[in-house]
C-alpha cells in the first residue's frame, strides 16, 4: 500500500469563459454573408463556399447574434423581393403570369440555398425564440411583396379567371403555367387565411356557377334531353380534366357541388318530364345507353335519384292499367294481357339491371309499381290462371327443359304481385281439374313442378287440393285397371272411363245427374257395383255434367267421330230414333238443367258444326224451337271436337271456369273464395283468441292480417265482420270493462 503522502491532490481550475464575438465582428460576418446572399439572388451561387457560410451563420446564433442575422436575413429578402415586385408590377398583361411563374421559380431556387446556409439558426434560435422558418419568412414576404402587389394582384385573379373561361369556351391556355400560378398562390399561403381560396378559387366557383346555370338554362330549352345529358357529361368530364391539371385538391369537391347542382340538380324535374324526349319516350323506346346516362348523372346527385326512379313507377303503373283497360286483350285474350305483363316486367328488369346497375331502391319502386295495377282488379289473378293453363295446355311442347322452368317461374314472378292468391288458386284448380280430366295436360311432371313452385311460395295448405287431385287421377287409374280386367270395361258396346274424384278436393258443384242413354246408363250400374265391392262403405255421386264422350256418327253416308261433352252426348243420342225433336221433348227426356241445356244446344248448332239446326235465328234459342238432325254436315276432320259456346256470350251467366262469380270486375271475388275467405277469417280469429285468451280489437285484426297475407288481404270491416258472427255464435264475447278488447270463450 502506498502511504497518504505518495497519493495527488485533485485539483479543480476556474471555468473559463468562450471569447465572445463583439458587435463590430457580427456586422463583419453578416456583411460576408449578406453579399453571399446577393450572389445567390444574381444567380452566381457556384462560386460561393456553403461550408463557410455555414459556418459564419452558426459562429453567429452560438454567439447570441442570432436576432441580428434572423433580421437582417428578412430585410434582405424584403428589398430583393420589393425591387422583384417593381419589375413585374411593370409587366404587361400578356406576359405577366409568364413572369410570375419565372420569379418564382427562381425565388423558390434561391430560398432553398439560403435555407441550408442558415440551418443552425432555424433548428436553435427560431425554434427557441418561436419564429418563422426562413423558407417560410421567404414565402411570405414573396406574397406580401408581390402576389399582394397593387399592381398585380387584381390582374392576376382577372388573367387566371380569363384562363379558364377561354378554356370552357374551347381555346387552348398553357395548363403547366396555370399549375404552377396557382400552386404558388397556395404556398405563399404560410401564415393567416389561404391565399389560394381568397385571390382565386372564391372568385372561381362564383364565376363558375355564373357561367353553367347561363350555359345550361340555354342549352335545355334548344335541345333534346338526351343531347343535354351528352353536353353535361362532356362539362363534367372537363372540369374533372381541370380538377387533375392545375386545380388545387380542395377545390375539385366544391367545384364539382356547383357544376352538379347547376347542370343536374337545378334540372332534374325539367330532364325526366321533357315532352318527346324525356324518361317516358326513353322509356317507351327502352333506350338504355340514355336511361343508363341520366342514372350515372343523377347518382351524382343522390336527391334527384328520386325523380328517376318516381317516373319509372308511373310509368309502369299507366302502362298496366292500360293493359288492363284493353278491353280486346283483358276482356277477351287473358293469354295476350299476361304475355304484355311479363313483357313490361322483363323490360323494366332490363332497365334496373343495365340502366340502373341493379339498384335496389328502383327495384323496390318496380315491385310496388306491379304490386299496384296488378292488384287493382281481380282479374289478373283470373288472367294469370288462364295463362298458366295454356302453357300447361300448349304453350310448353316442344320446349326445352330449361326453357320450361323459365316459363313457369314468370308465371310464379307475376304470382307474388298478386295480394288475392286466392283467386289465382281457385281458378288453377278449375283449369287444372279440366287438364286432369280430359287429358289435355302436356306433362304431369310440368303440372307437379308448377304445384311445387306454389307450395315454395304459399306453404302445404295452399297446395294440398292440387295435390289430392293428381292423388285421385292416380287412384282412378288403379281402379279402371281393376275394372278392365275383370273384362268388364267394354259392358253393352260402349267403353267406359271413369275419374274418381274426391268432393273436397275438386272444384265440383252438386247437380243432379241427367238421364243416360241406356247403354251408358248400364255401364254405370256395371262400374258402380264392381266398385263397391271392393270398397265398402263408400258413395258414388254421377257427375254427369263434368263428362265428356267420343261418339261415332255418319251424316248422308259420312263418318265422323265427334268428341262432345256427356250433356252434348245425351242429346244427340236422341236422334238417334228421330231427325227432328222440339226443345220440349229433348228436355224431358235428359233432365239436364234449362241453362246448360240451352247452351249445349246452341254448341251443336253453331256455323261452324253444325250438327243439328234449329227452327229460330240467332245466337238464342226460342221455347218453342225444334231442332232438325244436320244430314249435310260435313268437315274435312275425321275426328271431330265440338267446344262449348261461352255462356256469358250468351247472356247465361258466368261460366263454370269463373268459379261462380260475376264479370271478373275489380271488385269481383267468385262465391267460393268469397265463402273460403270468411271460414278462413273465422278459424284464424278462433286460432289467435285461443292462444292469448283476451286482445283488442287492433291487435286481433293486424295478427289475421299477418297471418292470412300469403292468401289474400281481408280488408279490416271484412274482419270486423267475421268477429261479430263469432260474437254471435259465442266463441268469443266483449270485455265488459274495454267494449274494444274480445275475450275468447272456452
Amino acid at each position: 500500500m502506498t502511504s497518504d503522502k505518495t497519493k495527488k491532490s485533485l485539483v479543480i481550475k476556474p471555468f473559463k469563459p468562450r471569447n465572445t464575438m463583439d458587435a463590430a465582428a457580427a456586422a463583419g460576418i453578416w456583411g460576408n454573408l449578406s453579399r453571399a446572399i446577393d450572389e445567390i439572388h444574381n444567380k452566381n451561387a457556384s462560386e460561393l463556399s456553403y461550408e463557410e457560410l455555414y459556418r459564419n451563420a452558426y459562429n453567429l446564433v452560438l454567439h447570441k447574434h442570432g436576432e441580428l442575422l434572423y433580421a437582417n436575413v428578412r430585410e434582405s429578402l424584403r428589398a430583393h423581393l420589393t425591387r422583384v415586385a417593381r419589375a413585374a408590377a411593370c409587366v404587361p398583361d400578356e406576359q405577366l403570369l409568364g413572369e410570375l411563374s419565372a420569379r418564382w421559380a427562381d425565388h423558390q431556387v434561391t430560398m432553398v440555398m439560403i435555407r441550408d446556409i442558415l440551418m443552425y439558426m432555424d433548428r436553435t434560435y427560431v425554434k427557441q425564440m418561436n419564429r418563422m422558418l426562413v423558407y417560410d419568412l421567404g414565402l411570405q414576404i414573396f406574397r406580401d411583396a408581390i402576389v399582394r402587389h397593387d399592381k398585380v394582384r387584381d390582374r392576376l385573379r382577372a388573367l387566371l379567371l380569363r384562363n379558364v373561361a377561354e378554356e370552357r369556351a374551347g381555346r387552348l391556355i398553357d395548363r403547366g403555367l396555370m399549375k404552377t400560378i396557382l400552386g404558388m398562390l397556395v404556398d405563399v399561403s404560410v401564415d393567416g387565411p389561404s391565399v389560394y381560396e381568397k385571390e382565386f378559387e372564391a372568385p372561381f366557383l362564383e364565376a363558375t356557377a355564373r357561367f353553367y346555370r347561363a350555359e345550361s338554362l340555354g342549352f335545355i330549352a334548344a335541345n333534346t334531353c338526351p343531347d343535354y345529358m351528352r353536353k353535361v357529361e362532356a362539362r363534367l368530364a372537363e372540369e374533372a380534366a381541370r380538377g387533375t391539371q392545375y386545380l388545387h385538391v380542395g377545390t375539385v369537391p366544391k367545384l364539382n357541388a356547383i357544376v352538379e347542382t347547376a347542370l343536374i340538380q337545378d334540372h332534374a324535374r325539367t330532364l325526366v318530364d321533357t315532352e318527346h324526349s324525356g324518361c317516358e319516350s326513353m322509356f317507351r323506346e327502352n333506350k338504355i345507353e340514355d336511361l343508363e346516362r341520366m342514372y350515372t348523372l343523377f347518382q351524382r346527385v343522390p336527391s334527384t335519384v328520386d325523380d328517376l326512379r318516381g317516373a319509372m313507377c308511373d310509368f309502369v303503373k299507366r302502362s298496366g292499367k292500360a293493359l288492363l283497360a284493353d278491353q280486346e286483350v283483358a276482356g277477351r285474350e287473358p293469354v295476350a294481357f299476361v304475355q304484355g305483363l311479363l313483357e313490361l316486367r322483363d323490360k323494366f328488369t332490363g332497365i334496373v339491371e343495365h340502366a340502373f346497375h341493379n339498384d335496389q331502391k328502383a327495384a323496390k319502386r318496380l315491385k310496388e309499381a306491379f304490386e299496384d295495377f296488378v292488384n287493382a282488379d281481380n282479374r289478373s289473378a283470373r288472367f294469370l290462371a288462364s295463362y298458366a293453363d295454356d302453357l300447361l295446355r300448349s304453350g310448353l311442347r316442344g320446349v326445352p327443359e330449361h326453357e320450361v322452368d323459365r316459363q313457369l317461374e314468370k308465371v310464379i314472378v307475376i304470382f307474388r304481385y298478386l295480394q288475392d292468391k286466392d283467386i289465382f288458386e281457385n281458378f288453377h284448380k278449375i283449369h287444372l281439374s279440366k287438364r286432369l280430366l280430359t287429358g289435355r295436360s302436356i306433362s304431369n311432371d310440368y303440372e307437379r313442378n308448377m304445384i311445387a313452385r306454389l307450395k315454395a311460395e304459399c306453404g302445404y295448405q295452399f297446395t294440398s287440393k292440387l295435390e289430392g287431385m293428381f292423388t285421385d287421377m292416380r287412384i282412378s287409374q288403379d281402379a279402371m285397371e281393376g275394372y278392365r280386367r275383370a273384362g268388364l270395361s267394354h259392358s253393352y258396346g260402349v267403353e267406359l272411363e271413369v275419374s274418381m274424384l274426391t268432393g273436397g278436393y275438386w272444384p265440383t258443384q252438386t247437380v243432379d245427374a241427367c238421364v243416360l242413354p241406356a247403354p251408358l246408363k248400364q255401364c254405370c250400374d256395371t262400374f258402380e257395383k264392381h266398385y263397391l265391392e271392393k270398397h265398402t262403405g263408400r258413395k258414388i255421386v254421377w257427375q254427369t255434367h263434368m263428362g265428356s264422350a267420343d261418339l261415332k256418327a255418319v251424316f248422308g253416308g259420312r263418318r265422323h267421330e265427334l268428341n262432345v261433352s256427356t250433356y252434348q252426348m245425351c242429346i244427340l243420342m236422341l236422334f238417334n230414333q228421330t231427325d227432328q225433336l222440339s226443345l220440349t221433348i229433348i228436355r224431358n227426356h235428359v233432365n239436364i238443367p234449362d241453362q246448360e241445356l240451352r247452351r249445349h244446344l246452341i254448341s251443336l248448332c253453331t256455323p261452324k258444326h253444325r250438327i243439328l239446326k234449329k227452327t229460330s235465328k240467332g245466337k238464342g234459342i226460342a221455347d218453342d224451337d225444334v231442332f232438325i238432325f244436320n244430314e249435310e254436315f260435313t268437315s274435312k276432320l275425321k275426328r271431330v271436337r265440338v267446344p262449348l259456346v261461352s255462356a256469358r256470350d250468351l247472356g247465361l251467366g258466368p261460366d263454370a271456369a269463373d268459379g261462380g262469380g260475376g264479370g271478373g270486375g275489380a271488385d269481383d271475388v267468385p262465391f267460393n273464395v268469397q265463402r273460403d275467405r270468411q271460414n278462413m277469417v273465422e278459424a284464424a280469429i278462433v286460432r289467435i283468441m285461443k292462444a292469448r285468451k283476451a286482445l283488442g280489437h287492433n291487435a286481433l285484426v293486424a295478427e289475421v292480417t299477418k297471418q292470412l297475407q300469403n292468401r289474400f288481404n281481408p280488408a279490416p270491416v271484412f274482419i270486423k265482420k267475421r268477429i261479430e258472427a263469432l260474437i254471435e255464435r259465442d266463441y268469443l264475447q266483449r270485455d265488459e270493462k274495454d267494449r274494444r278488447t274480445y275475450v275468447y270463450l272456452a
